[in-house]
């Protein structure tokens, strides 16, 4: 009698045992989310920065899968991401209209700067992106466009269309459907034309002849928002873990670690969270 008791007693701390690492297990998957983002937000190396302070202050881990903001916000709209942070004011509005994200928060802003040979022979140097590509097109200059959907490559599109060159890039004009990086790995392979957000740039070690041509022009601004995936929509995102990294972002905590990231002391992205 005593040994059946025995062994029932060792049962129920069993599973007890069990039971306390399955709850354990749930919450460790419940403190995880993903984050649908830009290449130029990973490619600039802000995650690696800014993440493990998240981490840290929240427990919570976020898995990044980085993509074109439109390919981003295509994740969302399916229920494939917790959290979208982007780089296109129009679509990022679009989503939120169509109800399958929450709210948008602008978060931070950098800028785009046209990249191209230090010899610069379209002769587009200066602080006019549209006198720029207008140039590049008669030239018929090598151009690489990213061609992704993403973020850049719509900035790049509307700055051909504000040139009235929207179907006349020139004969040099190359779709990658690439990265940022990738499209730079090109243009720095064949001494080429680029647009580029100015975080990504100073991120790139594989510059050979290239430089900075144009920037300055007030247009080539280029604002971030971030965007919980509408658990109205989609049930099984992790909406409470979600709002707190969105929440930590445009706090003044997240906000000063986003100032705090440069690189040889060039500060790449600058904080315009909403007071």
């Amino acid at each position: 009698m005593k040994l059946l008791e025995s062994f029932k007693a060792a049962e129920l701390v069993r599973y007890a045992l069990a039971a306390t690492i399955f709850v354990a297990s749930m919450g460790s998957q419940a403190q995880s989310i993903v984050v649908a983002s830009t290449t130029s937000t990973e490619q600039s190396g802000l995650f690696s920065y800014l993440l493990p302070e998240f981490k840290k202050a929240s427990g919570i881990d976020v898995k990044v899968v980085a993509l074109g903001t439109g390919q981003a916000i295509d994740m969302g709209r399916r229920g494939d991401a917790d959290v979208l942070f982007v780089h296109d004011q129009v679509a990022e509005e679009k989503i939120v209209r169509e109800g399958f994200a929450v709210r948008r928060y602008p978060v931070m802003y950098n800028d785009f700067v046209l990249i191209g040979p230090r010899s610069d022979p379209a002769g587009i140097k200066g602080q006019d992106i549209v006198q720029a590509l207008a140039r590049l097109s008669a030239a018929d200059a090598e151009f690489i466009s990213r061609g992704d959907r993403s973020g850049t490559n719509a900035a790049e599109l509307r700055f051909w269309k504000l040139a009235d060159r929207a179907d006349q890039k020139g004969r040099g004009y190359k779709e990658c459907g690439c990265g940022m990086g990738p499209a730079l790995n090109m243009a720095s392979s064949s001494n080429a034309y680029v647009l580029a957000d100015r975080a990504t740039w100073l991120n790139f070690k594989n510059r050979g002849q290239l430089g900075v041509l144009v920037e300055g022009d007030k247009r080539l601004f280029n604002q971030y928002g971030v965007m919980l995936v509408n658990p109205a929509r989609h049930p099984h995102v992790h909406a409470v873990e979600g709002q707190r990294f969105i929440d930590w972002l445009i706090s003044p905590v997240g906000q000063a670690v986003i100032a705090s990231y440069k690189i040889a002391g060039e500060q790449l992205f600058f904080p315009n969270a909403e007071k």
